[in-house]
C-alpha cells in the first residue's frame, strides 16, 4: 500500500510569510493592488504538491473572533499590531483560490488554525497517516512525534526543514512535550503570554531538564533556607492567578466531536477519504 501523507498548512502564518518575503519587490497589480501575499502563498502550495506529491492536504485559517485562550486569558494577544490591509486582502483571495482548486478550508469559531491542525493531525497518525505541519510557527513543536512532523519553510528563499522529534530536541534542548513547559516559563511576547521573571530560553530548558516539568518545579523540595526565596517555585507560585494554569495557555488541544475530512491532494480531484 502507498505511504498516506498528509500535509497540513497554516494558512495566516504561511501568508505572512509571503507578504513580507516580497516586501522590497512587491507584486503589484495594474490597478495598484499589492498580490504579494497571495502570489507567495500559491507558490509554495504549488512547490508542496510537485514536490512532496502528499495523497492528502488541507489549509487552515484562524477567524476574526475571539478563541477559548480569550476566555482564559483576556490580555492574550493583545499587543499585536493591527493586520496590514495587504494580508486583509489576501486572506479571501487565498481562499476563494484554494475552492477553486478543490483544497479544503478548514476554520471553526472559537478556535484557531493550531487548534485545527492538531486536532487532525493526532487523528490522521492514528489511521495510519505519516502529518506534514506546514508552517514557520515553534509552538507547532508540541505536537511532533515519530509520524508528525514540523515542515518549516525558511524565512526567506527557498528551502524548508522537516522536524522529528530528535530535530526538536537538538535544537530546543526540550522533547517536544516539553514546549508546552518551556514556552510557558519563558513567555511568548508575540502572543503577550507572560513568562516567569528573569528566565530566558537558557534558564527555561536548565529548569526543565533538572526537573521535568512545571509542576515539578513547584512540588520540588528546597533543602536550604538560604536558597528557598530563591527557588523556582517562588516566581512560579505567582502566576496562579491564571485560570487553569498560565503554563498551559497555548497548548494545542484537541476539542471533542469535530468531523474531520481531508480531500485527495490532487486539486481537481472529487474523491473525499474520511480520516
Amino acid at each position: 500500500m502507498a505511504e498516506k501523507k498528509i500535509f497540513l498548512l497554516d494558512a495566516l502564518a504561511l501568508i505572512y510569510r509571503a507578504h513580507f518575503a516580497f516586501i522590497k519587490t512587491p507584486r503589484i497589480t495594474a490597478n495598484g493592488q499589492n498580490t504579494s501575499a497571495v502570489f507567495g502563498f500559491v507558490n509554495f502550495l504549488l512547490q508542496i504538491l510537485d514536490k512532496e506529491k502528499p495523497t492528502h492536504l488541507a489549509v487552515a485559517f484562524d477567524l476574526s473572533g475571539p478563541t477559548f485562550r480569550h476566555d482564559k486569558f483576556e490580555a492574550y494577544k493583545a499587543t499585536r499590531e493591527e493586520m496590514p490591509e495587504d494580508i486583509r486582502f489576501a486572506i479571501p483571495k487565498t481562499k476563494e483560490l484554494l475552492r477553486a482548486l478543490n483544497i479544503p478550508v478548514l476554520e471553526m469559531e472559537g478556535y484557531e488554525a493550531d487548534d485545527v491542525i492538531g486536532t487532525i493531525a493526532k487523528r490522521a497518525e492514528a489511521h495510519g497517516y505519516q502529518v506534514y505541519m506546514v508552517t514557520p510557527d515553534k509552538d507547532y513543536c508540541q505536537l511532533v512525534t515519530d509520524n508528525i512532523f514540523l515542515y518549516k519553510p525558511s524565512r526567506a528563499g527557498e528551502g524548508v526543514e522537516i522536524l522529528n522529534p530528535a530535530m526538536v530536541k537538538e535544537r530546543y534542548g526540550v522533547t517536544p512535550i516539553q514546549m508546552i513547559d518551556f514556552l510557558g516559563l519563558k513567555g511568548d511576547k508575540v502572543d503577550n503570554i507572560p513568562g516567569i521573571p528573569k528566565v530566558g530560553d537558557v534558564t527555561a530548558v536548565e529548569l526543565i531538564n533538572q526537573f521535568g516539568s512545571v509542576e515539578e518545579i513547584v512540588n520540588a523540595p528546597t533543602k536550604s533556607p538560604k536558597r528557598r526565596s530563591k527557588h523556582p517555585s517562588k516566581n512560579l507560585a505567582n502566576r496562579a492567578c491564571y485560570p487553569n494554569g498560565w503554563q498551559r495557555l497555548q497548548r494545542m488541544r484537541r476539542f471533542p466531536g469535530m468531523r474531520t475530512t481531508a480531500r485527495s491532494a490532487t486539486p481537481t480531484a472529487k474523491r473525499r477519504s474520511s480520516l
